[in-house]
């Protein structure tokens, strides 16, 4: 973490007018350092940015990302047109004074802003089926305002981010190699995996279009209007790039449907809670609006099963590999991950008939 002074003279790259008030540490996200940056000008409140400093361990093509990120939100932005609010329904990087995008510094760290979006914030965890409803919707309207984003295919930030047969190859090899010796212990996770090798091709072989999707659609990668509770904002863009409709939707029902943490030991609270998932698909579809087609409107539920399952696999090739991804805080957490995951492609596979015919009645 840098100091104030560090942070300020970082800040001053970018173009916000008047003296600077006040830097500090905002948000409680994992990845990249951000900073609350505040100006003053003519002794009254001026410009108010948020500051990040790119993690490249994790984006080792940051130029990449952040042309992603422009060619994204200058797109959305222009999908708004006059719409209420515009300019709080989407980020606005404020470029450097030299009329960039990012700023790289005297150390070769890479940093961007972004315009403050006053008056929204994020929650970390759902508490209600609007709540579930409104991100759903904004993700949705997301994909949709992006349905039509002209120029040359967006760059794969993390390339095979969700390649679901790749991801199942490694664990294939995780499972052959068991160089942590653990194989013995994890039999009928193992097991239950082979049995639903399926579900790993059930996207990739479903000749679905290629769209420009989120890909970490978590509620608080959405920011809600403090007054309305609307969802107006779609954020963390650092993992926008090709993929299939479904990918998003599948994350949201497997973060936002259960109650339970990813770690939880106490596999009986693990569940799809319908409520929620019937939140997630109404907020989702409306708005989406008609971009999907009927192919792409079938694979939601499947797209469901297949990030859970991914997701499952994914933790349980690490434990297997003896826990070298994920940070774990204790002996066998990403164990815990695992069959958090497995439980909850098992209640999804146990409500899939009634998904399916909600999905049916929905226009």
């Amino acid at each position: 973490m840098m100091d104030e002074h560090a942070v300020a003279a970082v800040a001053r790259a970018f173009e916000a007018s008047g003296e600077l008030e006040s830097a500090i540490r905002y948000g409680s996200g994992h990845i990249h350092d951000t900073y609350s940056v505040r100006f003053k000008e003519g002794g009254r409140g001026g410009a108010h940015i948020l500051l990040q400093h790119i993690n490249t361990k994790i984006f080792k093509n940051p130029v990449a990302v952040m042309e992603n990120i422009r060619r994204v939100t200058t797109h959305v932005r222009s999908r708004l047109g006059s719409a209420t609010d515009a300019d709080r329904r989407v980020l606005q990087l404020v470029p450097t004074r030299e009329g960039s995008a990012w700023h790289v510094d005297d150390e070769e760290r890479y940093w961007r802003a972004y315009r403050f979006i006053e008056g929204a914030k994020t929650f970390d965890e759902v508490t209600s089926e609007r709540q579930a409803f409104e991100a759903a919707k904004a993700f949705g309207s997301f994909q949709r305002m992006l349905a039509d984003l002209p120029g040359e295919r967006l760059a794969e930030s993390i390339p095979h981010f969700h390649d679901t047969p790749k991801r199942f190859t490694d664990f294939e090899f995780a499972v052959d190699t068991d160089v942590a010796g653990r194989g013995k212990h994890v039999r009928a996770e193992i097991e239950f995996a082979m049995e639903r090798r399926f579900i790993a091709g059930a996207l990739v072989e479903a000749g679905l279009p290629e769209r420009v999707t989120h890909n970490d659609t978590k509620l608080n990668n959405v920011m809600l209007d403090e007054q309305t509770g609307e969802g107006i904002c779609v954020i963390d863009l650092d993992t926008v790039m090709p993929g299939f409709a479904a990918y998003d939707f599948g994350d949201m029902v497997r973060t936002m449907t259960c109650p339970a943490a990813e770690d939880e030991k106490d596999l009986a609270q693990v569940q799809m809670r319908f409520s929620f998932f019937e939140a997630v698909l109404r907020g989702y579809l409306a708005g989406a609006g008609d971009f999907l087609t009927a192919e792409e409107r079938k694979s939601l539920i499947a797209g469901a099963k297949v990030i859970v399952f991914e997701q499952g696999v994914r933790f349980l090739a690490d434990y297997l590999a003896g826990d070298t991804y994920y940070k774990v805080s204790r002996e066998g957490q990403n164990l815990d991950r695992c069959r958090t995951q497995f439980r909850l492609l098992e209640s999804i596979e146990g409500q899939e008939g009634e998904m399916a015919t909600l999905l049916n009645t929905i226009d």
